[in-house]
């Protein structure tokens, strides 16, 4: 397998999110998402984990900035994706969800 960088905002379907993570506060996984034009469908979830930052207002608290999901798809691959909890652009419509790598 060979990992490819990829930094492609990806676009969730929006019926098929995981309630169960949204329950507890995080973002809900989509299990089938849209990227260059391909439906792509999660198999599996192999980990996941969160990047954090400091407070950018003087507090000495951490905020989650990225949560991270390693994935594997009904085609075998293996990508990483991320939700972003505050995208740059910060309008209406700002990508949150990006595909940043994929093993084929």
């Amino acid at each position: 397998m060979t990992e490819r960088f990829v930094s492609e905002a990806i676009k969730p379907v929006s019926t098929t999110f995981d309630a169960g993570r949204m329950a507890v506060g995080e973002p809900g996984l989509p299990a089938v998402f849209r990227w260059r034009g391909q439906d792509v469908t999660v198999s599996a979830v192999r980990r996941t984990w969160r990047e954090t930052g400091p407070c950018r207002n003087g507090s000495g608290e951490r905020y989650v900035r990225k949560h991270w999901y390693e994935i594997e798809t009904t085609d075998h691959r293996t990508m990483r994706l991320y939700f972003d909890r505050q995208p740059r652009g910060r309008t209406r419509g700002t990508p949150r969800w990006w595909l940043f790598t994929v093993n084929e």
